[in-house]
């Protein structure tokens, strides 16, 4: 048993492809459910599928526990503090729906485990072409969903201004773009802190972003010689030190 749930973790079958992709789709609507159920009161069926999902949070965060040859230095990782405040979110009625926002944390899952990087860069040209720009986009997105999910949690109790996940999110966007209409703040030391944190990490991820999207386009390839690791697509050789470049093309 123990083979079989390392092999759809760590193997690279079509199985286990397709079981890593699940679980990506599997996030996917997890978050999706976060930002729906955050328009709705408290309701048996809401609180149902909160269960539903704890347990297989929890049932996924024992078998990667399970197969992880280094289970101290799992304990270690953001990843899996994100899911251990993922479960308590969903599973414990005493956390409350303020600190069961904090569940959105799993979007930090989404780019950096199940090997993601590595399978979308083998099983997507344009994945491969554009990995700076698609990765900038994912990390702003990450980003933005998670100063969402906090401002939610720590502002919606105390602060009109904050109703719904929306509320959030529209005061994160403004405050990422310095557009700062001033129709909502948040309230309080911990509440500026918030602001802060969203101006200053998110404008530098938003640069990034720009970066990629406006840099002349260049291919990851290390020179044997000099350890030049970007190049022109049709490049030859070497523009630092001449040597003769075999980059791999996947032609017309």
């Amino acid at each position: 048993m123990l083979a079989f749930i390392n092999e759809l973790y760590n193997g690279d079958s079509r199985r286990a492809v397709r079981f890593r992709y699940g679980l990506l789709v599997f996030d996917l609507t997890t978050i999706g459910f976060v930002i729906v159920s955050s328009f709705f009161p408290p309701n048996p069926a809401t609180e149902t599928a909160d269960i539903v999902f704890g347990v297989l949070i929890l049932a996924d965060f024992v078998a990667r526990l399970a197969v992880e040859p280094d289970r101290l230095g799992y304990f270690t990782r953001l990843s899996s503090w994100a899911d251990v405040v993922a479960l308590v979110s969903f599973l414990a009625p005493v956390a409350g729906e303020g600190f069961g926002f904090l569940r959105v944390l799993r979007t930090l899952r989404l780019m950096h485990t199940y090997q993601l990087n590595s399978r979308l860069r083998q099983d997507f040209a344009y994945f491969r072409q554009h990995e700076d720009v698609i990765l900038a986009v994912i990390n702003l997105a990450v980003f933005l969903f998670v100063m969402t999910g906090l401002i939610y949690a720590t502002q919606h109790d105390r602060n009109p201004d904050i109703r719904n996940y929306v509320d959030a999110l529209y005061f994160t966007v403004t405050t990422l773009t310095t557009t700062g209409f001033g129709d909502i703040t948040l309230h309080g030391t911990g509440g500026r802190l918030l602001s802060v944190v969203v101006m200053i990490v998110g404008i530098t991820l938003f640069l990034r972003l720009a970066t990629a999207l406006f840099r002349p386009a260049k291919v990851k390839y290390t020179c044997p010689t000099c350890g030049l690791n970007r190049h022109d697509p049709d490049a030859v050789h070497c523009k630092h030190c001449g040597t003769v470049l075999h980059i791999e093309t996947e032609g017309l």
